[in-house]
């Protein structure tokens, strides 16, 4: 059986005003009809790079040679835009940078079917509001009218994965589709998009650096290391046993969800403190009465899936929101009402990473223009020292002095993030409010972030509100562990006992959900739970 999606001897080249860089160098592989394919590989290995030259959406400083087929017939432009959407649809790995902000999802959601059918508005319409409800999306038909900085992360992407949906494609090029995603999330989509193989026989190529989805969706995976395909092979056969060194390091890195003992309680030296908080939106709770504290020198995860407020409570923490009730304590100061004349240098000893660094970083400032300006603004450095430092924080973060000139549009998004984090630290805070700082990491780069963190905290002694939804990563990281629903904290301790031996139901179901990377396994918890 000929293959529906194929790339043979594609190269892609940049043009930067540093010469040229080669980002995929000779790549041949094929997706067969109804088959899921994963490629995998490290931020900058040009998997997305790949991905994107198959729909045509390259800045025009890429060189693009070799060949793309859809069902034999090359890509060229003029095919690509009758089929672009219709045939083969895209999945994007940043939906607040791929979405609209001044129009409704629901605008977005029409025009999207509009474009590619002759069917009416009023129709479009109704195939709107069943596609978000096929995604996830409470409340779909109200959900029409909201616009995309009113959803959270999650919910983002949910409604990117409706409108690649809209047209139901032969091929679904997903890249790093569930990303934004907490585990029960996670999971639906998964079925979903294998919903959509077995139902329909569609066709996806699933970039992504979770190596539990790949063991979960994938028939075939090919790995990709500096533009070139390192392994190809069935993903029990590459599980099992890796050809490649880099395969192998790759697998290595995956974080387990192995619980470990409790540990006990040290004398508490309160650095943030949450009491009763409360954040309205539109007359509606999205926090309702959350009480945390973190101690000095310790990592608090709160999880919790898509809209239950965990992002809300970190913005309030750092008082980029107001609440409506409750206190916030900053060492032993109440910062609950400050002004912003007295919150700012208060604003120093806070460092935050945002879950999306397309939207954070500022596009027309070069990524050392971006790390460089918190110590700009607060007088710390400046001149010569400024420089090192901002090299220094490059080198901690792994992309090197060398990119320190490069704008953020021409990072991988995982590079982006780390440029994120990197800015975060540059101010070396006492509390540290991580919004899901990982989740546009492959697992390599992933293992040596995490490793910066802890390697930091035991020089620095910060305290870190760590929001996140993979519990692998907070099972490593996390002393105490705090779960979020609906707005309220259900549960929350040692994280070896929360994790361990949960208490609340939802709990149970988080952990049930958290794909495992070992294609034999997951596929046997996933005929349990059917």
């Amino acid at each position: 059986m000929s293959d529906v999606l194929s790339f043979c001897d594609l190269r892609v080249r940049f043009r930067t005003e540093e010469g040229t860089a080669d980002a995929v160098r000779g790549v041949s592989f094929g997706v067969a009809p109804g088959e899921i394919l994963a490629v995998v590989g490290e931020s900058g290995s040009g998997k997305s790079v790949t991905a994107m030259s198959a729909l045509g959406l390259l800045p025009r400083t890429a060189e693009v040679t070799g060949r793309i087929e859809l069902d034999g017939s090359e890509l060229g432009e003029q095919e690509l835009r009758r089929v672009r959407g219709k045939d083969i649809a895209m999945i994007f790995q940043e939906p607040m940078t791929s979405l609209n902000p001044v129009f409704t999802i629901g605008w977005q959601l029409v025009e999207a079917i509009r474009l590619h059918t002759s069917t009416t508005s009023a129709k479009a319409r109704e195939r709107a509001v069943e596609l978000l409800d096929l995604v996830g999306i409470p409340e779909p038909a109200r959900r029409l009218k909201h616009y995309p900085h009113q959803l959270s992360g999650g919910q983002r992407q949910r409604v990117m994965i409706a409108m690649a949906l809209a047209c139901e494609p032969k091929v679904l090029i997903a890249d790093e589709p569930t990303t934004a995603l907490d585990v029960t999330v996670q999971a639906e989509i998964l079925a979903l998009l294998r919903d959509l193989r077995d139902r329909l026989g569609t066709t996806i190529l699933l970039i992504t650096h979770d190596m539990g989805v790949v063991a979960d969706l994938a028939d075939r995976v090919v790995v990709m290391y500096r533009g070139e395909v390192v392994e190809e092979a069935a993903a029990a056969d590459l599980f099992r046993a890796p050809q490649h060194e880099y395969t192998e390091a790759l697998l290595a890195a995956v974080p387990r969800l192995e619980i470990g003992k409790s540990e006990e309680p040290e004398p508490a030296d309160p650095v943030l403190v949450v009491e009763d908080l409360v954040v309205t939106y539109g007359g509606q709770r999205a926090v309702d009465g959350v009480s945390l504290r973190i101690d000095r020198g310790e990592v608090l995860a709160l999880v919790g899936e898509s809209g239950s407020g965990k992002s809300t409570v970190g913005k309030c923490a750092a008082r980029l929101l107001t609440p409506a009730e409750g206190r916030i304590v900053l060492n032993g100061r109440d910062i609950s009402r400050l002004p912003a004349r007295r919150l700012r240098p208060l604003r120093r000893n806070i460092g935050i990473v945002f879950q999306d660094p397309g939207s954070s970083l500022d596009p027309r400032m070069s990524i050392a223009d971006s790390i460089a300006e918190p110590l700009r603004l607060h007088r710390v450095a400046r001149g010569r020292e400024l420089d090192e430092r901002v090299d220094e924080l490059l080198d901690a973060v792994e992309l090197g002095a060398s990119r320190r000139q490069r704008y953020p549009h021409e990072l991988s998004g995982g590079q982006r993030q780390r440029v994120s984090i990197a800015r975060a630290l540059a101010l070396e805070p006492e509390l540290l409010i991580a919004d899901e700082p990982t989740s546009a990491l492959d697992v390599s780069v992933q293992d040596a972030v995490l490793e910066l963190f802890q390697s930091l905290q035991a020089r620095l002694n910060f305290s870190c509100l760590f929001i996140s939804h993979d519990l692998a990563v907070v099972n490593m990281l996390a002393r105490r562990v705090a779960v979020m629903r609906r707005g309220q904290v259900v549960e929350q301790g040692d994280t070896a006992q929360v994790l361990g031996s949960p208490q609340h139901e939802y709990t149970q179901r988080l952990l049930a959900a958290v794909p495992v990377p070992d294609p034999e396994r997951q596929h046997e918890r996933r005929l349990a739970g059917a």
